[in-house]
């Protein structure tokens, strides 16, 4: 039966700063959701960080954010971190990073799919699906929609409309009335995938940074390997918080210059 799915791509972009065990349920928790409609069987997973140009404040260098989160998923069969987006020299927008990484979902498909010799001796293409490529998401992703000039209106319809989102519920956010809320989210709903994660968890990476700032405990909030590696490098500091203290988040400022433009 699994034969018969629609193989997927499930891609999840931002900071990770640092990843979190959350982070990686949230794949997890998905991949069973998607599984259980009977239509999809899961193949991949894709953590892609933002490059150092989003402006976040307390955002440490990609290169640290890139290498926690590798040592997070060496845990995982399925979950790899790429590089990409986080070595861009300006903040991509998500719209573009899938068109990325579908682009060479599409071009390793072509490459492994092979023919065979029919009974008459034909050569014939072997015809194996492509893998589609959703985006995976907490439940407040979905409210970053209303913020105003963070989302280009055409970047919104191909996210969610093309693509697709798997979106996991978190705290008291109501994923659901997000989508009623928004005409563009509500006509396409059916692309949209609510998934209820009945376990809470609530650790965010805002509390990890906090913890840490203050010397607290965070084991078990995040993987033994990756608390090792912020103390190597002396991560999460009062210092390090101030990064892009007065620095506008780069979504913002690039569609403020984009408007002006027009």
């Amino acid at each position: 039966m699994a034969s018969r799915r629609v193989p997927l791509v499930l891609l999840a972009c931002g900071s990770f700063n640092p990843i979190t065990n959350q982070h990686m349920r949230l794949f997890e928790l998905a991949r069973d959701h998607m599984h259980s409609t009977g239509q999809y069987q899961v193949v991949g997973g894709i953590v892609s960080p933002v490059s150092d140009g989003y402006g976040k404040q307390g955002l440490v260098l990609a290169e640290h954010r890139i290498a926690m989160a590798k040592l997070a998923l060496r845990s995982s069969n399925w979950v790899t971190v790429d590089e990409w987006e986080s070595q861009q020299p300006d903040w991509m927008e998500t719209a573009v990073t899938m068109r990325y990484h579908y682009g060479r979902i599409l071009k390793e498909c072509e490459q492994s799919t092979g023919t065979h010799n029919d009974s008459s001796g034909n050569t014939v293409a072997l015809s194996s699906p492509c893998p589609q490529l959703k985006l995976l998401c907490g439940a407040d992703f979905l409210e970053t929609f209303k913020i105003p000039g963070l989302w280009q209106d055409d970047h919104v319809e191909e996210v969610v409309g093309h693509f697709g989102l798997v979106c996991v519920s978190r705290g008291g956010l109501e994923p659901e009335r997000a989508v009623h809320m928004s005409d563009t989210l509500s006509r396409h709903r059916r692309n949209i995938f609510l998934v209820r994660e009945w376990v809470r968890n609530e650790t965010s990476a805002t509390e990890v940074r906090r913890a840490l700032r203050r010397d607290l405990s965070v084991k078990y909030l995040i993987p033994d390997s990756v608390i090792e590696y912020i103390h190597q490098h002396n991560l999460y500091t009062h210092d390090s918080e101030r990064i892009n203290e007065d620095t506008v988040l780069r979504p913002l400022a690039k569609q403020a210059v984009k408007s002006l433009d027009d």
